[in-house]
């Protein structure tokens, strides 16, 4: 109460009788000051419900003199107050409710708050009273960056469509004060081609230019540049189609490989550890079984993933002392050789042109599980990365009709991998067939369909909705019992991810399909459409569905099956935001406690969806809590999870609590493979690659990422039919979300530059009042350096402007004109 005039303190007790002297009052002037003065000791009062707040009332009567004069907090309980009265108002009246006086006092608070750092009550006033496109005319250059902080902030908690509207003002902001790389974050959040096209028409600046196409690759939403409404120079063609096209991706990872230090390929007993573990094993001789030497596969093609050279399958002298290494191979069976001919296309992740001749030799083999490998390693090649020749597309059409099944869904794999997110017109002409055809295998069919929904991802594209709606309604009844039914129903999932309520239609007819499939197609559209987007509405309504207990008897386990995606969808649905998540790891601890066996098996893969590589201890120790528990398939999924949220972080802890539990299982072979599979996951490109869908501070949510994801969430839910059973290249999919979790600068030509730059923990700085430090904890390091889920980057100093203000994957740098050598010392 300092700040407050005397006069004013000891008024306060008289409020009433200068009330009854401003009614007697009949000079105009005096009449306006008083008003004044009646406004202003009416703050301290209590509003009157179905009336004008009283301090509002009286500053309409008054003097109209500047607002400023009476102080902040005046201003703040007006804007309070415009708010109430404003849905007072409309309640009255409806839409005809009269608001030009609310309105002229709007036009005077909302200056004095942008002018006063109080940017985020400014937005508060706008939204309340549906005006937010006022904002644009008062922002500048010095409050532009606090005010698009809450606005896209905001965007999280509001219902929609007001989420696209506060996130369309914050793009029109930042086009305004020319901030490209901030609009561009926006517009991919927006999920809108056109207004992503528009940014990039909109920049001028070269260098800018080819930051956005770093931006647009990591995303996975490459532009078509040479034509369309992006179409550019040609002379600038060649860069900034490489850059979109992800083509240095693999030099990239290997510079930063070299740079740590880490290119010496890995054995998978150097995973595992043995001789750490207490000897339960059984003595004797070596046992060489097929399911551990599958898992040594898996290993194998996660730990060493990207580098070009292994010990197992690349290497001139054999891994194990025998005289050829083509023979590991053939130390799997049948299916598992499809696996181990795969994990030769993860090694040489990313490297079009050095790799696929080396996978060449297995496309002509006369075992058709290793052409089904070949054909998964030229899919796994191209992932996420585009060459202009366009490799995989040539080498994989022809076998997508081929006889054998083991070989066509090699291809159609592929196909899914190779043009994740690309929107490939001639693979959806290509897939739809083999999806009509009545005469193909259901796991064909929904291999396909997964395939579609990966490429297509996001894009309610018509063609393949209808042509899956169709197979779904016309496939026999007989059908409707196998687990793959429902990898054809994600399919049409992924077509919808996060594009909210434009589901709408499809989950119409999914209400008349039969009912075996109907309620769980219904969940699935539910669940993709909203996944990321935060809705709490929906979150409830999932919730709601995982805590019935169906009756049911022992052959109509289906009528569960719905639960176990609603789990999966609490998670995928809280993910967009920090509170969201915390919130559902609550509510999945009732779930673990009190839902049925179809709810329970979900939750792992749960965590594992809303933590992936983000191996926080209160995470890891309950799935270590699940990984032992009586059900069986509760303990599996919590096996495969705990790689999943370990995945590229090299987490001692987590490493030795997976050896811990390959002991625990050793006479498991089952739970075992999962232990050895995570262990795999744990070490990632040795420490390099990440699977987390997140990027740019946690804004965005890549969705090809976030596919590959749900695809091995789904197929964790039914592992004896996937996993560990002949469909174990599924856990392939995770290379779709593998991305290396570098910090890269280069300079303006690209040649990789050295800076320093300081590494530490993400500070929420939102509506912050002054310059408040964005990360804590920092350690200095040269660039290239790793950042892990939750970390934050800076410049050391101040000789290098970068082009995006948030520093991840490859930033261009470029020379600061103020920089004098002298500063640093």
């Amino acid at each position: 109460m300092t700040s407050v005039p005397k006069p004013l303190k000891f008024l306060r007790p008289h409020l009433q009788t200068l009330k009854d002297v401003y009614e007697k009052m009949k000079d105009k002037e005096n009449k306006f000051l008083l008003a004044d003065i009646v406004s202003l000791l009416a703050m301290t009062n209590a509003n009157v419900s179905g009336e004008v707040p009283e301090s509002l009332k009286y500053r309409l009567l008054g003097s109209k003199e500047d607002i400023g004069n009476w102080g902040h907090e005046y201003v703040r309980n007006l804007a309070a107050e415009i708010g109430t009265e404003y849905h007072r108002r409309m309640e009255q009246d409806g839409e005809g409710a009269s608001m030009n006086d609310l309105m002229d006092l709007v036009y005077e608070i909302v200056p004095f708050h942008m002018q006063h750092n109080a940017e985020p009550e400014a937005v508060d006033l706008l939204l309340e009273v549906e005006r937010l496109d006022v904002l644009l005319n008062h922002v500048n250059d010095t409050n532009y960056a606090r005010t698009c902080l809450y606005l896209f902030s905001c965007a999280n908690y509001l219902p929609e469509p007001e989420d696209a509207t506060v996130l369309k003002m914050a793009h029109s902001i930042f086009i305004k004060v020319g901030k490209m790389p901030d609009a561009m974050r926006v517009a991919l959040k927006l999920c809108e081609q056109t207004i992503i096209e528009e940014t990039f028409n909109a920049c001028t600046d070269l260098g800018i230019k080819k930051q956005l196409c770093y931006m647009l690759a990591r995303h996975g939403h490459p532009l078509k540049l040479d034509e369309g409404p992006c179409e550019v120079p040609e002379e600038n063609l060649d860069t900034l189609q490489n850059i979109m096209s992800n083509s240095d991706l693999t030099k990239n990872y290997l510079t930063l490989a070299r740079d740590l230090d880490v290119m010496e390929p890995k054995l998978p007993e150097d995973i595992y550890k043995s001789h750490l573990m207490d000897v339960r094993a059984p003595s004797g001789a070596a046992v060489d079984s097929a399911r551990a030497n599958l898992a040594s596969t898996f290993v194998n093609a996660f730990v060493n993933a990207g580098f070009g050279q292994d010990k197992l399958l690349t290497s001139s002298e054999p891994a194990d002392g025998s005289s050829s290494n083509v023979s590991w191979i053939f130390k799997n069976k049948d299916h598992g050789k499809t696996s181990a001919a795969a994990s030769l296309g993860s090694i040489l992740l990313w490297d079009v042109d050095g790799g696929l001749p080396q996978v060449d030799a297995y496309l002509y083999s006369e075992d058709p599980y290793i052409v089904a490998g070949g054909l998964l390693a030229v899919g796994l090649i191209n992932t996420n990365v585009r060459n202009e020749c366009d490799p995989a597309y040539g080498l994989l059409y022809e076998s997508v009709t081929k006889e054998n099944a083991s070989v066509r869904i090699g291809a159609i794999m592929g196909l899914g991998l190779a043009y994740a997110g690309t929107q490939k017109e001639e693979v959806s002409e290509l897939l739809t067939e083999v999806i009509h055809d009545d005469t193909a295998p259901l796991e064909v069919v929904a291999f396909a369909a997964l395939s579609l929904g990966l490429v297509f991802c996001g894009t309610c594209h018509e063609d393949c909705v209808s042509t899956i709606v169709q197979t779904l309604m016309l496939r026999p009844e007989k059908d409707h019992e196998n687990t793959f039914m429902h990898f054809l129903c994600l399919g049409l999932g992924l077509l919808f991810l996060q594009r909210q309520a434009e589901v709408e239609a499809t989950l119409e007819v999914a209400k008349t399909l039969p009912p075996r499939i109907s309620e769980y197609l219904q969940t699935v559209l539910d669940v993709c459409a909203y996944a990321g987007s935060g809705n709490v509405l929906k979150v409830q309504s999932l919730l709601a569905k995982c805590g019935e207990h169906p009756e049911f008897e022992e052959d109509d386990e289906w009528i569960a099956d719905p639960q176990s995606v609603a789990v999966l969808g609490v998670a995928l649905v809280a993910m967009g935001e920090e509170l969201g998540s915390d919130m559902a790891v609550r509510a999945y601890d009732h779930l673990i406690q009190y839902g049925d066996a179809a709810v329970k098996k979900a939750v792992p893969l749960a965590f594992a969806l809303l933590h992936a590589s983000n191996p926080k201890l209160d995470i890891t120790d309950l799935l270590g809590r699940l990984s032992h528990d009586s059900n069986e398939e509760v303990a599996q999924a919590a096996c495969l999870a705990l790689g999943v949220v370990g995945a590229g972080t090299n987490n001692a802890r987590l490493a030795s609590q997976l050896r811990q539990l390959s002991s625990y299982y050793y006479k498991e072979p089952s739970c075992l493979f999962l232990v050895r599979v995570a262990q795999g996951l744990v070490h990632m490109g040795k420490g390099l690659l990440t699977l987390s869908t997140s990027h740019s501070d946690k804004a965005l949510h890549s969705n090809v990422a976030l596919a590959g994801l749900i695809i091995t969430a789904f197929a964790g839910l039914d592992m004896k039919h996937t996993i560990l059973g002949k469909h174990h290249y599924m856990l392939y999919y995770l290379f779709v979300a593998a991305q290396p979790r570098m910090l890269m600068t280069v300079d303006e030509q690209g040649d990789p530059l050295q800076v320093s730059v300081r590494v530490g923990q993400a500070v929420d700085v939102v509506g912050q009042a002054g310059r408040p430090k964005t990360i804590t904890g920092f350690q200095t390091h040269n660039t290239p350096v790793l950042l892990a889920v939750g970390d934050r980057a800076e410049l050391a100093s101040e000789k290098y402007i970068p082009l995006t203000p948030v520093l991840e994957g490859v930033v261009i740098l470029k020379k600061n004109p103020g920089w004098v050598e002298d500063m640093e010392k």
